[in-house]
């Protein structure tokens, strides 16, 4: 029999790449998304027979009776906005997928005897006093901000995680995914790089925020998928939350001048405030990751920024 996995948020950036991934490797894919962030675009084009595409908000009851999700073996939790742009603009949405949407999903697996996989975030950290983060940090987030609604509901989800793995064995693993790109990040997602990219290519002002001294790590979109599905496949992660992200950090000052040069770009670069509970500092410790899994990053930022330049030329 065929495997079954069911993706949540299969429209989105993340979720639409791993369908497509799984879906050459022979599975059948079942793809829940409400399109409140994610785009039909991205889906377009998947194979009929083996993709079925269900206009669904998981956080509603009926996803536990739906016929499409019977015999699912696995199921990828990917549904969030995740860009601040986003998340911000849909606070209460935001955290009503990570929570009950979560819940959701973990009384799905219980009762199917899947194996699922929650992609939790590097903001499970906030703005860290420890540096590198390793997964046993417990962080320091701020509940009163205006990224609250998606770091503390993203935490809750790892509760909701916990207590499915302790009280009904449940095959779950955590996904912290520190910042993840390609060119399949939407021009107008929000994040540092599909923002400088764009900028660059259109000759634009590359906008700053603070001094560009914070730093973040950046991880390409094939590393991070591959994390995820190693996750999967691994009983030794089951009940384990682990790092996903490339442990080599760059200043994002360093970062615009390399997008700058990559892109051959006259754009200047300005620099603007730095937004409210903005991290500091952002680089894994992945030491878990390749221990139990076996992964490492394996492609460089100038190689990643190279193939999503070239992609974003095409678009623009």
């Amino acid at each position: 029999m065929e495997k079954k996995v069911l993706i949540t948020g299969v429209a989105g950036f993340l979720g639409s790449q791993l369908a497509k991934d799984l879906l050459a490797a022979g599975y059948v894919v079942v793809g829940v998304d409400n399109l409140s962030s994610g785009k039909i675009t991205n889906i377009k084009g998947l194979p009929e027979g083996r993709f079925i595409f269900k206009e669904m908000d998981v956080c509603s009851r009926k996803i536990l009776t739906d016929p499409d999700f019977l015999n699912v073996q696995e199921i990828y939790h990917l549904a969030s906005a995740a860009s601040p742009k986003y998340y911000q603009a849909s606070p209460f949405e935001t955290i009503n997928v990570n929570t009950i949407g979560t819940k959701n999903m973990l009384e799905l697996a219980k009762r199917k005897q899947a194996k699922i996989v929650y992609t939790s975030t590097s903001e499970a950290y906030g703005d860290p006093e420890v540096h590198p983060q390793p997964e046993t940090y417990r962080g320091n987030v701020n509940t009163w901000g205006p990224r609250a609604c998606y770091d503390e509901a993203k935490r809750l989800g790892e509760v909701l995680c916990y207590l499915y793995f302790t009280e009904y064995q449940t095959k779950v693993k955590v996904a912290r995914i520190f910042n993840t790109y390609s060119a399949g990040l939407a021009n107008d997602d929000g994040r540092v790089i599909s923002n400088f990219v764009t900028q660059a290519l259109t000759g634009e002002d590359m906008t700053v925020y603070g001094d560009g001294t914070q730093t973040r790590s950046f991880c390409y979109v094939t590393d991070t998928l591959n994390g995820l599905k190693l996750l999967m496949e691994k009983d030794e992660a089951n009940g384990e939350i682990i790092n996903i992200g490339n442990p080599t950090e760059y200043p994002i000052i360093e970062l615009a001048h390399l997008v700058k040069t990559l892109a051959n770009s006259a754009s200047n670069i300005t620099f603007h405030p730095l937004p409210v509970d903005d991290p500091k500092v952002r680089r894994p410790v992945i030491d878990k990751a390749k221990k139990l899994l076996g992964w490492e990053p394996a492609i460089t930022l100038e190689n990643g920024l190279k193939e999503t330049i070239e992609e974003y030329k095409k678009k623009t």
